[in-house]
């Protein structure tokens, strides 16, 4: 393994792999999904399947990529070959290419909200629910944003694994920390703000119900983005002496922590100026300049707040493109930044659909959905729940269960007990977890 193409230390991988984790799932699809879902049963479900499900397969997503070595494709080639186990890379690189495509559109609007802030249209007054119409359903803005986004992607992404990927994530993770925890406190200090925190923290158990399950499941894999190869196309630059146990807990629990803080910058502010919780996805761009624009520097700090999740964004896209850039040049550098600069144009162009899906083509349905959501839906609830248990089955059934605990454990200082609970779960919770929920999804459909 050449340097150019593998984490030049422990806490690049964590930042990175964080970074990928921590994007629009944790800030901006975790606060509105639990709005819409009864906030404190939905969060506590989420733990629950991050925990029991999400964690082990990531783990388990770690185990292939290191252990093979290679993108998402060859690793499966590497420790089966000859077998059809490649199909679940592919189809997690198929995964990446799709979700990146509206993902970039989501991306897009939060850029132009930067701008908006700098540009003096984010002011005490302001109505926000019509500027955030507007934003997204102007074709030219869209598509402007939209390709603007993508364009960073591609420039960092195609500086390599080391140079311009673990560079980035080194200077946004930290930055992204230290405001949530500044907004969090500015939140919890408004009057009124405590039934936001008891919306967030107190269970209202008469929104238990199936669909909320189904949700937060979803919202599991998606906040530690696996089930798409993304994880094991970064742990396939790490050394064998990195402990993934360690690695993939911290990620884990930085991945709440955000979910966390971005609820508790939220919900409370959202009840102390009398906001609906359950806005949907207009929530962070709604609800949010409403609440910055009642605090002292408010256009500042929005703007400030806007390019932390701008960066948040960013890092989760990072790992997406990668996913399909290493599984199109295998390992070949040379290739990397022509294949960078062809597929992110691709990906932009198979976006454009979704960009215009609240404007123009907002009346263009498939199956009575927009195509942003037709796409939204397939990935979070279709390709997300069958790649992870795809890959909690190769690990645990597939792979000989001793070289899986001796590969997994290798760099670890984690008791090797841990490490069996570990693959026992990825056999029977994990697995269970996933075909329940996803069945009862296709019953729901």
């Amino acid at each position: 393994m050449n340097h150019s193409v593998s984490w030049s230390s422990k806490l690049g991988f964590v930042l990175a792999a964080a970074g990928s984790a921590i994007g629009l799932g944790a800030i901006w699809k975790f606060p509105y999904t639990a709005g819409t879902n009864g906030g404190a049963v939905f969060f506590l479900l989420f733990l629950l399947f991050t925990i029991l499900v999400a964690l082990p397969v990531q783990l388990a997503e770690f185990y292939i990529g290191r252990t093979g070595g290679k993108n998402a494709i060859d690793s499966f080639k590497t420790l089966r070959p000859g077998s059809q186990w490649p199909w679940v890379g592919r189809m997690g690189v198929a995964a990446c290419f799709i979700l990146l495509s509206f993902y970039s559109v989501v991306g897009g609007w939060v850029l132009n909200y930067v701008v908006h802030s700098f540009t003096g249209e984010i002011h005490a007054g302001a109505d926000f629910e019509a500027l955030f119409g507007a934003t997204i359903s102007s074709p030219v803005g869209s598509l402007f944003y939209q390709g603007l986004f993508m364009l960073i992607t591609i420039w960092v992404v195609q500086g390599g694994v080391s140079d311009g990927i673990e560079k980035a994530n080194r200077y946004l993770m930290p930055g992204l920390f230290i405001l949530f925890i500044v907004l969090a406190v500015r939140s919890l200090t408004l009057p009124g703000a405590m039934e936001g925190v008891s919306f967030l923290l107190k269970p209202d158990w008469s929104h238990l119900k199936p669909q909320t399950m189904l949700t937060a499941l979803g919202q599991a894999f998606f906040a530690l983005s696996i089930g798409v190869s993304a994880m094991i196309t970064y742990a396939s630059y790490l050394g064998k002496d990195q402990d993934m146990f360690r690695s993939g807990n911290i990620i884990m629990w930085m991945n709440l922590l955000v979910s966390l803080l971005a609820g508790l910058v939220i919900f409370p502010a959202v009840f102390a100026f009398g906001f609906e919780p359950s806005q949907g996805p207009g929530l962070i761009f709604v609800v949010l300049p409403a609440v910055f624009m009642k605090m002292p520097l408010g256009q500042i700090l929005f703007a400030v707040f806007m390019l932390l999740v701008v960066f948040a964004t960013l890092t989760s896209a990072f790992s997406m493109l990668e996913t399909v850039i290493a599984a199109t040049i295998r390992q070949d550098e040379g290739k990397r930044s022509r294949h960078t600069w062809l597929i992110g144009t691709a990906i932009f162009i198979v976006g454009i659909p979704s960009a215009l899906s609240f404007g123009v083509w907002g009346e263009f349905k498939i199956f009575g959905k927009t195509v942003f959501d037709l796409w939204d839906y397939l990935i979070s609830a279709v390709i997300m729940p069958i790649g992870a248990l795809s890959v909690a089955v190769f690990t645990a059934w597939v792979q000989d269960r001793e070289s899986v605990l001796a590969d997994a454990g290798s760099g670890s200082s984690v008791p090797k007990t841990i490490i069996r609970l570990w693959l026992m779960v990825l056999r029977y919770v994990a697995p269970l977890a996933i075909v329940v929920v996803f069945v009862n999804s296709l019953g729901l459909i």
